[in-house]
């Protein structure tokens, strides 16, 4: 049963194939500039590498070219089409509509949209590759997976705005956050390795990359996540503000921007590119020159993103009344030791406290990084998305058993 997993952007695809048999990763590409004058595939697996350079006019040209190197004798991974079984989409906003994936069709084509309006830069490429897929892959069963699912259970407290109650009936403008399979993962993840499966757990996920949220998770249930009614609410990302005085846009526009330039401002050079003066978006960067006297907005950088964190973390820690497991994932949540120190430092007194060797070598892979002696265990767990589609990919297109009369 060969799963494809797609992740679809205005001009590019993430791509992987997996094998549900075994969960095992069969290959993995990107797709590039679709729509321009040259496109780009890449494909690897095991070593062997294929690439093509052509043009992409648009999203299903673009996968029956990848389809092409996926079936390449030189690749080795498949054959032919028809040992794709089943498509899996991360499709990013799901609205109140779902609360959890959903096997493709009409009246799901219909829905994701009709949520484009509350995700206009995410939903409608997302749609592109599943209707894309209805061409190359006529027959094959697709399936979504939203990002704000996982979200789902958190309660009105949390997700309520302090607007006028019409603003929710009529727009549902209200919380829903993001990166949900991520935050799914290694939630799922941090109870197995702490022993808490099946037992009462307070634990917070924190998904660091380009794009930052931190997840308050209670017994299994989503209570509070930092990224709101679109994904620039919450904490300090790679180009994004995060949390503003909301006043803020209107002051600019009664000097004249635009909406576009105010949202460009808050969108696209805002976050660590704007406390960097516009040097860097990224922390690997901002973490070379964290010590450079001749930068300082590097280390000013790096601080409000950690100070920033470490508020989240003590407010969702008393939004759960108490902590057992803090998270770490994600690019910058994964790899950055610096990071981690920084946010968890005066944490002692609510149970947080971390070994410097066990977080200096526990980069890129599933580690402890907190002291034996600390009421909370901190983790580094790399996320692994696309497990999780391809798992509720193939938990709604397996067929059900046959019942004998």
């Amino acid at each position: 049963m060969k799963i494809l997993i797609l992740n679809c952007g205005s001009s590019s695809i993430k791509f992987q194939l997996r094998d549900a048999r075994d969960e095992k990763l069969l290959c993995k590409g990107l797709i590039e500039r679709i729509g321009e004058a040259q496109g780009a595939i890449v494909v690897s697996t095991d070593g062997k590498k294929l690439e093509s350079n052509e043009i992409l006019p648009n999203h299903a040209a673009a996968l029956d070219q990848m389809i092409h190197l996926l079936t390449s004798p030189k690749l080795g991974v498949m054959e032919n089409l028809s040992e794709i079984t089943a498509v899996g989409h991360r499709v990013v906003h799901g609205g109140e509509a779902y609360s959890d994936s959903v096997l493709i069709d009409d009246k799901a084509i219909e829905t994701i949209d009709k949520l484009s309006d509350l995700a206009p830069l995410h939903n409608p490429p997302n749609l592109k590759g599943i209707m894309a897929c209805r061409e190359v892959l006529p027959g094959v069963p697709q399936v979504a997976v939203f990002d704000t699912a996982f979200h789902q259970t958190m309660p009105p407290v949390a997700y309520m705005y302090a607007l006028p109650r019409e603003l929710y009936e009529k727009y549902k403008i209200r919380r829903y956050g993001f990166h949900g399979t991520s935050h799914r993962y290694v939630h799922r993840r941090a109870r197995a390795l702490a022993e808490l499966e099946n037992k009462p757990s307070k634990i917070i996920t924190a998904h660091l990359g380009n794009g930052c949220s931190i997840t308050a998770i209670k017994d299994g249930n989503v209570i509070d996540t930092s990224m709101g009614f679109t994904p620039l609410e919450g904490l300090v990302m790679g180009t994004r503000s995060g949390d503003v005085d909301p006043s803020l846009p209107l002051l600019l526009f009664e000097r004249g921007l635009s909406r576009k330039e105010v949202s460009d401002i808050l969108q696209k050079k805002s976050g660590l590119l704007g406390l960097t003066g516009g040097k860097s978006n990224d922390m690997r960067y901002i973490l070379e020159h964290y010590e450079a006297l001749d930068e300082p907005l590097t280390r000013i950088a790096l601080d409000v993103f950690c100070y920033r964190l470490k508020k989240y973390i003590g407010a969702y820690a008393a939004a759960l009344g108490g902590l057992d497991v803090l998270v770490f994932t994600g690019g910058i949540g994964e790899n950055a030791d610096l990071i981690r120190t920084k946010t968890c430092e005066g944490l002692k007194f609510m149970g947080i406290e971390i070994d410097p060797k066990r977080n200096k070598e526990g980069s890129r892979k599933e580690s402890l990084i907190s002291t034996n002696a600390c009421n909370a265990k901190v983790f580094v767990i790399p996320t692994d998305e696309e497990l999780v589609i391809a798992e509720e990919t193939v938990r709604l297109v397996k067929p059900a058993p046959v019942l004998k009369t």
